[in-house]
C-alpha cells in the first residue's frame, strides 16, 4: 500500500521551499536596484528596473565570461578526479587486503583535521617553483583527491558491494581493472553521484586558495567577484548582480542533473 502525503506534509515542504528560495530571490531583487534603493528602511521586497543594466556591468567589469569558463573547467575536473580517485581508494580500503591498511586509513582521516590554512605557504612555494601561478592547474591538482571523498566512498562500499560479488568476478577470470569497471563502479554509482555533486559545488564556491593562486587576468568566479567590491563606495547592486551570475550555472546543473542524482540515490537505497 502506497503512503500518501497529507496537507501538513505539503505545507511543510512549501515552507521549506520558500525559505530555501528566499536568498536567491533577494539577491535578484538587490541586483535590480541601486545603492540608494537598498539603503531604504524597510528594504525593498520587489524588483527594480536596473537588473539588466547591473548584470551587464558585472559581466563586463568582472570579466564573468572568462571566470565562468574557468570555474566550469576547474569544478568539473576536480569533481571528476575526486570521484575517480576516491572510488578507487575507497574500494581498496573497503574490500582489499594489504599491509598497514588501518594505519593508512587513519592517516587519510587525519588529513581532514588539518586546517587548509596550514598548507598555504608550502603549497604556494611549490606552485611558484613549478611556474603555475595564475594558471588553472594550480587550483585543480591540489584538490583532485580529498580525505572526505575516500572515507565517504569506503563507508558506502563496505555495505553496498558484497565481497562475494568480487570473488565471483575473479573466479570467472576478470582482471582487477575489469572488476573495478564492471563491478565496483556500478555498485558505487549512487555514492559517486552524491560525491560529484558535493565536490562540484564546493569547488565552484572555493575562494581561499584561488584568490591566492590566481589573479584577475585569469580568474574563477569567486576571484572575479572581488573586483566588483572595489572603490570608495562599492555598488552593492552590481556586486549582487555578479553573485547572481555566478549562481545561475549551479542552478542549471541541478535542474539538468537533479533527477539523475536523486534517481541514483534512490536506486542505491533500494539496493541496500
Amino acid at each position: 500500500m502506497k503512503a500518501r502525503a497529507g496537507l501538513v506534509t505539503y505545507a511543510v515542504l512549501i515552507v521549506f521551499a520558500v525559505l530555501s528560495l528566499f536568498p536567491l530571490v533577494w539577491t535578484a531583487i538587490a541586483a535590480s536596484g541601486t545603492n540608494g534603493r537598498l539603503a531604504r528602511t524597510p528594504p525593498p521586497f520587489w524588483f527594480g528596473g536596473n537588473l539588466l543594466g547591473n548584470l551587464r556591468i558585472a559581466w563586463t567589469d568582472a570579466d564573468m565570461g572568462l571566470a565562468l569558463l574557468n570555474t566550469t573547467v576547474v569544478a568539473s575536473t576536480v569533481a571528476a578526479g575526486t570521484v575517480l580517485f576516491s572510488t578507487l581508494a575507497g574500494f581498496a580500503f573497503a574490500k582489499l587486503r594489504f599491509r598497514f591498511k588501518n594505519a593508512l586509513l587513519l592517516l587519510v582521516i587525519g588529513t581532514m583535521m588539518v586546517p587548509p590554512q596550514l598548507s598555504v605557504v608550502p603549497l604556494f612555494m611549490l606552485v611558484a617553483e613549478l611556474s603555475w601561478t595564475d594558471r588553472l592547474q594550480s587550483v585543480v591538482l591540489p584538490a583532485l583527491v580529498s580525505g572526505f571523498g575516500v572515507f565517504f566512498m569506503r563507508q558506502y562500499l563496505l555495505r553496498a558491494l558484497p565481497t562475494e560479488l568480487i570473488e565471483a568476478a575473479r573466479v570467472d577470470g576478470a582482471s582487477g581493472l575489469r572488476v573495478v569497471w564492471h563491478v565496483v563502479f556500478p555498485a558505487a554509482r549512487p555514492a559517486m553521484a552524491v560525491l560529484a555533486m558535493l565536490t562540484f559545488v564546493m569547488s565552484w564556491n572555493d575562494f581561499f586558495w584561488p584568490i591566492i593562486a590566481l589573479t584577475q587576468s585569469n580568474p574563477t568566479v569567486q576571484v572575479a567577484l572581488t573586483s566588483l567590491g572595489r572603490g570608495y563606495v562599492p555598488d552593492q547592486s552590481v556586486i549582487m548582480a555578479g553573485a547572481l551570475l555566478g549562481t545561475l550555472p549551479l542552478l542549471l546543473v541541478f535542474v539538468v542533473f537533479g533527477r539523475q542524482i536523486v534517481g541514483g540515490i534512490m536506486q542505491g537505497a533500494v539496493k541496500g
